[in-house]
């Protein structure tokens, strides 16, 4: 029982940083535009083929 008195603080001290990072990316609007990400990877540069 002695085990919980640690786990405990410690797991919602983690879930509460997750939150914060969550919201931080939120904030900085690193989830605006999903599907650019995914089609520039399929869009061929021709500056990269030099």
């Amino acid at each position: 029982m002695n085990g919980l008195t640690f786990l405990i603080p410690i797991a919602l001290g983690m879930g509460a940083l997750g939150l914060a990072a969550f919201f931080w990316a939120m904030r900085d609007s690193q989830f605006e535009d999903l599907d650019g990400a995914a089609q520039r990877i399929l869009i061929d540069d021709p500056e990269d083929q030099q």
